[in-house]
């Protein structure tokens, strides 16, 4: 198994922006930024949520909300706060928010199939 990461761009309401290298992690529900980004681009807790780590241990961390840009898109995303010591990542939600998929053989991003039903 590989790993992916993409380069992007956050912003928080303030305006201040951060160029930000996340692991493409299709593992994660939400994306998540390091406490030095969000700091950075002035991000508030809006609430906390519990996370199951890999290992199953359960952590509590804050949730906010960020713009993010990449080659393929923009959006609005919820976004974890991270604490010391985590690495940026992409989650499903930031994903699906900007219509991409992760293609597993070769770790590429790529549209993803929209239905309307």
């Amino acid at each position: 198994m590989g790993v992916t990461y993409i380069e992007g761009l956050v912003r928080g309401l303030s305006g201040k922006e951060e160029n930000v290298k996340f692991l493409v992690d299709s593992g994660a529900t939400y994306s998540l930024l390091p406490k030095v980004i969000w700091e950075a681009i002035g991000l508030e807790s809006k609430r906390k949520l519990s996370f199951t780590l890999a290992d199953g241990t359960t952590i509590e961390r804050s949730v906010s909300e960020a713009f993010v840009t990449f080659s393929q898109g923009e959006a609005h995303t919820p976004v974890i706060l991270g604490e010391e010591g985590d690495e940026a990542l992409l989650g499903v939600v930031t994903l699906e928010i900007l219509g991409l998929v992760l293609n597993p053989f070769n770790r590429t991003l790529h549209p993803m199939q929209m239905l309307l039903c």
